[in-house]
């Protein structure tokens, strides 16, 4: 283990001991909008304005809303466009293709997003808490505890700045869209659910009321929260579900991810099966290789074996080399022991790859946001 244990918090926190953020333009609905609009004593179409100023021009600053008056846009932006999150570093890595951003909230609470640019894709991992409650033994943000959910518009502010800076090109490589979301962040999505469903829907919600993206290029990552895995399931939004799992046998995974305890693994494999009879999409299993704790051989093939108990063709193994993070005496598990592990999942007829572990030289990849202030 890695210092003090970090209690399990399966708590669920409405915004937190923190306070409640502001109300946002994005933490409403289209008609949610047209009704804050008019209740500021303007025209409805205002909403439809403000709304692709926001998602298609990715600005909330007034001094470019220029179809406004400018006395209707600084009233607006004002009440309906309050400042969530700023910026409080930026890290980059990989010739600047990998940026961590560390953002302020409201309330002084922190969190961070990566950016990844690849050559046919970008993507963004985005947080959905401040720290995480579930105390998985290896994670920095597990480490941190839960200080709040964050709000829906939260969420998305992290979105659309990064999609700000890359369709400017500020990003290397050239002006770009965002092609990709990863709530692999800072939290347990599935535990701040009606956010992260808020946000989904806002993210794949047509342009002018959202995103406009495919429903396919979002990923919703959980430890095994298995009601929320199931009710998920019957979103009708066919996102990537992608279950941390790190441990085919319930001793182990128990240490690992302390959630294990309150929903063991055939539960967590039942509910992602589930997912893909409901909605089609293939699921992703996330196991982090630890040398000499769960690299064994004969747990890859225990690992084979119950995902095929359930049947073939509805899931994708990501084996992910661990990521060093401070005080922890673990490490990524020899090249050699990581192969064999693959070849069995592989000789077991189950597609595995190597989850890419970018932006580890800035505590950027999986596991290792910690939203640490010093250099």
């Amino acid at each position: 283990m890695t210092g003090t244990p970090v209690r399990l918090d399966l708590s669920s926190p409405s915004r937190g001991p923190r306070g409640k953020p502001p109300q946002h333009f994005v933490d409403l609905t289209p008609e949610e909008r047209v009704a804050a609009v008019t209740g500021l004593g303007e025209k409805a179409f205002r909403a439809k304005q403000l709304a692709t100023h926001y998602f298609t021009h990715l600005s909330s600053d007034p001094s470019t809303m220029t179809d406004l008056p400018k006395a209707s846009r600084d009233v607006l932006t004002e009440k309906l466009f309050p400042p969530l999150l700023t910026k409080a570093r930026t890290m980059t890595a990989d010739g600047g293709t990998t940026v961590k951003y560390l953002w302020h909230l409201f309330d002084g609470a922190k969190v961070e997003s990566v950016l990844m640019r690849y050559a046919s894709r970008t993507t963004l991992c985005i947080s959905s808490q401040a720290g995480c409650g579930l105390a998985c033994s290896f994670c920095a943000t597990g480490q941190m505890g839960l200080t709040r959910n964050l709000s829906t518009a939260e969420i998305v502010e992290q979105v659309r700045e990064a999609a700000r800076e890359l369709a400017a090109g500020e990003i290397p490589g050239g002006p770009a869209r965002l092609s990709n979301v990863v709530f692999m962040g800072m939290g347990e999505p599935l535990a701040n659910y009606k956010s992260i469903m808020a946000t989904v829907r806002t993210l794949v919600a047509p342009a002018p009321d959202g995103l406009g993206m495919s429903a396919r290029n979002v990923t919703v990552s959980t430890v095994g929260m298995v009601p929320a895995m199931r009710k998920l399931a019957d979103e009708g939004i066919p996102v990537t579900l992608a279950l941390s799992l790190h441990a085919p046998d319930d001793e182990l995974r128990s240490e690992l991810v302390p959630v294990n305890t309150r929903w063991d693994v055939d539960e967590a494999l039942d509910a992602a099966h589930h997912y893909f009879e409901v909605t089609g999409r293939r699921v992703s299993i996330e196991y982090a290789l630890i040398r000499d704790i769960n690299d064994h051989a004969w747990r890859a093939d225990l690992l084979g074996e119950k995902l095929n108990a359930r049947g073939k063709g509805w899931v994708h193994c990501n084996p992910i080399p661990l990521n060093p993070t401070p005080g922890s005496k673990w490490t990524a598990s020899d090249p050699r022991v990581e192969a064999e592990f693959v070849a069995r999942l592989r000789a077991h007829g189950i597609p595995t790859t190597i989850r890419d572990t970018r932006g580890s030289e800035i505590d950027g990849a999986c596991g290792q946001l910690a939203a640490e202030e010093d250099e």
